[in-house]
């Protein structure tokens, strides 16, 4: 990325005349140092890194932390916006436990095995600079969006015969719901919130899997383990309340399809006729007096 740019453009410093000896301790705090070149042209993307997890670790004094040349190199700079798997390659330096389950993943197997480009990687999911603790609440609230990203795009999950309802749903139930009146009420009146359930709470985080072939018998009792951690008094039949990401239909869900729709009629009936008999009291008001 970086072949016009000459070799002064970065060791700045030094002439024909002048060759002045850089001492440092070890290795290590030379890269660290020499990591804060890359400010002079990329000022944006360093301020980000300001605001990340492992900046935060840095000035902390660990000096493991990537800094800039860990990630992108020194002078075989390459894009992060290509080539997927050498940028989570990046990543499995530090984290390779991690890394390990989400090869095993269906996004980790459909990017190393098939080398597909769509699925999601590291930095699709905790950013690239401004990588927050994933551990906060804050990083929790917003998983919703980042699945979103891709599950809600018809022309990504399209291609592979997912619906763009698994984001809708989540967001018109009551664990969505919920998640966007404690978000709000968390902007507005800086009250503590408790922690409501995500995409990941039911799928996973690294370790998604394929629901393709799986029997409903051992999702339900599945579901069930997951419902307990929250709801202690759930049992087998818990999740049965919940109508997955599907929209209820005359064959699935039929009875809330046809209570549903009875709503929708009811409804509008109920306060067309209201307003017509606030209509008919001012009316019978007014002639009256």
């Amino acid at each position: 990325m970086h072949n016009r740019l000459s070799c002064s453009d970065c060791h700045f410093g030094f002439s024909s005349e002048e060759h002045p000896v850089r001492r440092f301790k070890t290795k290590r705090d030379y890269s660290v140092a020499t990591s804060e070149i890359c400010r002079r042209c990329h000022f944006d993307k360093y301020t980000r890194t300001l605001e990340g997890i492992h900046y935060n670790l840095l000035t902390q004094g660990n000096l493991k932390a990537p800094v800039c040349t860990d990630c992108h190199g020194a002078h075989s700079v390459y894009s992060g916006r290509k080539e997927k798997l050498a940028n989570a390659k990046k990543c499995e330096q530090c984290h390779s436990e991690i890394y390990n389950i989400y090869s095993k993943s269906v996004h980790g197997g459909a990017l190393i095995s098939e080398h597909n480009e769509d699925v999601p990687v590291c930095s699709d999911c905790h950013s690239a600079h401004d990588i927050t603790d994933p551990r906060t609440l804050d990083f929790r609230n917003t998983v919703p969006q980042i699945c979103g990203n891709c599950h809600a795009n018809k022309a990504i999950v399209g291609k592979y015969g997912l619906s763009t309802d698994v984001v809708r749903t989540y967001l018109s139930d009551f664990h969505g719901v919920t998640l966007g009146f404690y978000k709000k009420q968390r902007e507005t009146l800086t009250k503590p919130t408790r922690s409501i359930a995500v995409c990941t709470d039911c799928h996973g985080t690294h370790n998604i899997s394929s629901m393709r072939g799986v029997s409903l018998s051992v999702i339900k009792a599945n579901m069930a383990k997951r419902c307990e951690q929250c709801h202690k008094d759930a049992t087998g039949n818990f999740p049965d309340a919940w109508l997955s990401h599907y929209e209820p239909s005359l064959k699935k869900a039929s009875i809330v399809f046809i209570i549903n729709r009875a709503y929708e009629v009811l409804m509008p009936i109920m306060l067309i006729g209201l307003l017509l008999q606030i209509l008919l009291h001012v009316w019978r008001y007014a002639i009256n007096r």
